[in-house]
């Protein structure tokens, strides 16, 4: 992985020690990690690449990388967007675009539904807004969501090295794990209110079931006929493509992201 200078920052938000990063100059780009992700996991490889023309801002969550937990209090899509809203008001960021993965797009779409004239552009990838939009396979996978399975792996790696209390690694994983159980129900009517662009990203092996990122996409105002009315929002499924492995796919990535991002799209 190619790595440029950062700086590395904490602040206080809402009991919470948060802790993000900055990279490059240019229009803010607010980049949310997911799963067990912290900065490096979830982002380390596309950061030089969008840093080259935009003021990147990467943070990490509750619990997450070199955030410290708060262990009365639960992990929540809601908390989130409200812990990264507070972030940006004390960075003085009125508009900025969005890129979250997994659990960060969900944080992103969220942000847009409670916080619209925060939003200039959405980039969700692997995104559900309903429970059922899971595979029905992925509970399989969460059963790795323990010490033992996750032994040896990036996502360990990075929290052993970048965690506050490193010895928390297990406590982590449970509230993750009990995050990951809860339903996950948003309205259709609270989506189809998002106006800005979104370009929806899924892989053709993800966790999220394809045919519920193209009902979003339809949701956003997508899915018609391009040469009568083209929608500012945009879906790609990536082939050959597995959840965890969906941003490292930075050719793909990179061939579509900065394209949406620099467009002038009537909103």
């Amino acid at each position: 992985m190619t790595t440029i200078p950062s700086q590395g920052h904490y602040v206080n938000v809402n009991g919470l020690s948060m802790y993000y990063e900055v990279y490059g100059d240019g229009k803010p780009l607010i980049l949310l990690p997911g799963a067990v992700s912290g900065i490096c996991t979830a982002f380390g490889s596309l950061i030089p690449l969008l840093a080259t023309d935009r003021k990147v801002i990467a943070l990490e969550f509750q619990g997450y990388g070199h955030t410290a937990d708060i262990p009365d209090r639960p992990l929540s899509y809601e908390q989130f967007a409200d812990d990264v809203i507070a972030l940006l008001s004390i960075l003085n960021i009125k508009h900025a675009d969005f890129f979250g993965y997994s659990t960060g797009a969900g944080v992103a779409l969220q942000i847009a539904m409670r916080q619209p004239a925060l939003v200039s552009k959405l980039i969700l990838a692997s995104v559900t807004y309903t429970s059922r939009g899971r595979h029905p396979d992925l509970s399989k996978l969460e059963t790795l969501l323990t010490v033992d399975g996750l032994k040896g792996t990036p996502y360990e790696a990075e929290y052993l090295r970048t965690a506050p209390r490193p010895q928390d690694w297990a406590m982590h994983l449970a509230k993750v794990t009990t995050f990951n159980q809860q339903l996950q129900d948003w309205p259709a009517d609270d989506i189809q209110r998002i106006k800005v662009p979104v370009l929806i990203i899924a892989g053709d092996a993800d966790i999220v079931q394809p045919g519920h990122v193209v009902e979003l996409h339809r949701l956003l105002g997508g899915g018609g006929i391009g040469e009568l009315s083209m929608s500012p929002s945009q879906l790609a499924i990536l082939p050959g493509t597995m959840h965890t492995a969906l941003t490292q796919k930075t050719d793909l990535l990179m061939a579509m992201i900065p394209g949406f991002l620099n467009a002038n799209t009537q909103q």
